[in-house]
């Protein structure tokens, strides 16, 4: 029970809005995801799991240097020179057989276009996608996101990671729960969900390690009650909410500029390692 003398925490919703602010505000927007068309994206997502984005960058250069991020240049290759390719990233094999499997699957399905498999419903392409094998939620979430721009939040292991030291989860939240939680506390906005989730990598990347938390320098330090000194890590738990949304401003500017990305390409940015500290 809250004493009397203690101040109302802020709903959830009006929490991440402040977090989202503050990110932007101190890192800039990210650019995400670094591809140059939306095949290159999703050929990312696959070959990045279980690896650094350096490791999936070299891979990611050998198909280009080959020409074949392109589908149809891709849909050539043989196992044996795809495997070779993406070597760089690790578990070569097993990504080589994601990669021919959801090609093949995209061939047979939708004739080839991405335009038809993600003009279907969110929740039937992902469904779709968690059938293939090499594919789960978090790779089929964030090809849904960042090459279908449809609007579904990547609750990855540093956005958990933040939102439990911000007492907003349980440390034991595990992907569909953090995911739930997002949805129910952000507007479903696409432009949001993707600047929102590199912002919080981006932040977990420089401050907030899986072993130590350098609270002190991150932006969002200063919305903790006791930030975490060095290496001190404190058991937080999750606590009940009811649902909100954020700011109107907050909103209202990633509604914007959703619209403008619609309009432009896909830009190439660098990338620090996606999954160091984690």
């Amino acid at each position: 029970m809250q004493s009397v003398n203690e101040p109302a925490r802020a709903a959830p919703g009006e929490i991440l809005g402040r977090f989202y602010a503050t990110l932007l505000e101190s890192f800039g927007p990210q650019g995400w995801w670094p591809a140059r068309t939306r095949w290159e994206v999703i050929w990312g997502a696959i070959i990045v799991q279980n690896t650094s984005w350096r490791n999936a960058t070299l891979a990611l250069k050998n198909l280009r240097q080959a020409g074949v991020l392109a589908w149809q240049k891709f849909r050539k290759l043989s196992v044996a020179e795809l495997e070779e390719l993406i070597r760089p990233a690790g578990f070569y094999r097993q990504k080589a057989s994601a990669l021919c499997n959801f090609s093949n699957w995209v061939e047979e399905a939708h004739g080839g276009s991405l335009d038809s498999l993600f003009a279907q419903e969110t929740d039937q392409v992902r469904a779709q996608l968690l059938e293939l094998k090499g594919i789960g939620p978090e790779t089929a979430d964030a090809i849904l996101l960042y090459s279908g721009r449809h609007a579904v939040f990547v609750a990855d292991a540093y956005t958990r990671r933040i939102l439990s030291r911000h007492d907003l989860l349980s440390p034991a939240s595990d992907y569909h729960s953090a995911q739930r939680f997002l949805h129910q506390h952000l507007p479903p906005d696409e432009a949001l969900f993707n600047e929102f989730h590199a912002l919080m990598v981006e932040a977990a990347k420089r401050h907030c390690h899986r072993t130590v938390a350098h609270c002190e320098q991150c932006p969002l330090g200063k919305f903790l009650e006791k930030p975490m000194a060095g290496s001190q890590l404190s058991a937080i738990s999750s606590q009940p909410s009811a649902r909100n949304s954020l700011p109107a401003s907050i909103s209202a500017q990633t509604s914007v500029r959703g619209a403008r990305r619609g309009q432009e390409s896909l830009g190439l940015t660098e990338r620090r390692e996606l999954r160091a500290n984690r």
